[in-house]
């Protein structure tokens, strides 16, 4: 049995287009690298050969994974979610003690990408997140040591 994977909607999308560029223009791009690394001839000794081979597998690799996620996805309706507690598709104001202030977004690993500010439910201050209501305090355990936050404001 496959475990289902949330996403929201702009997630499926995302990932359909990514799926669509690597079936498209990425299969293209390591058949045409793989065309070109064969006529520098003996294979056997050939490492752009080998690299283009390599390159093509991991392309397949993530085709294989996107298509796995997209069947086994659970659409969340952002719409219908409340404010009151962290759960995916929360977007989240936390403060440290300093009163540095943060904004995460909170989401399905699948779309994980801590650069733009969203995290998955299943990292460490995700996982501290889900549940808590404004003003809660929350404790993350990292690798530096537990690091407290406020929540300051959930945002749909």
């Amino acid at each position: 049995m496959s475990q289902e994977t949330l996403l929201t909607m702009e997630g499926l999308k995302e990932l359909e287009a990514e799926l669509e560029q690597l079936k498209t223009v990425g299969r293209k791009e390591a058949a045409e690298k793989i065309k070109v690394a064969r006529s520098f001839g003996d294979l056997s000794e050939n490492s752009e050969y080998d690299e283009a081979m390599s390159d093509q597998a991991k392309l397949e690799a993530r085709i294989s994974e996107i298509e796995h996620i997209i069947k086994n996805a659970k659409i969340l309706d952002i719409d219908s979610l409340g404010t009151e507690n962290v759960h995916i598709g929360s977007t989240v104001k936390i403060a440290d003690k300093k009163k540095n202030e943060f904004v995460y977004t909170i989401v399905g690993f699948a779309q994980a990408d801590p650069s733009v500010g969203k995290i998955s439910d299943e990292s460490p201050v995700g996982k501290a997140l889900i549940g808590h209501k404004k003003g809660d305090k929350i404790v993350v355990e990292a690798p530096a040591g537990a690091m407290q936050f406020k929540i300051v404001e959930i945002l749909k």
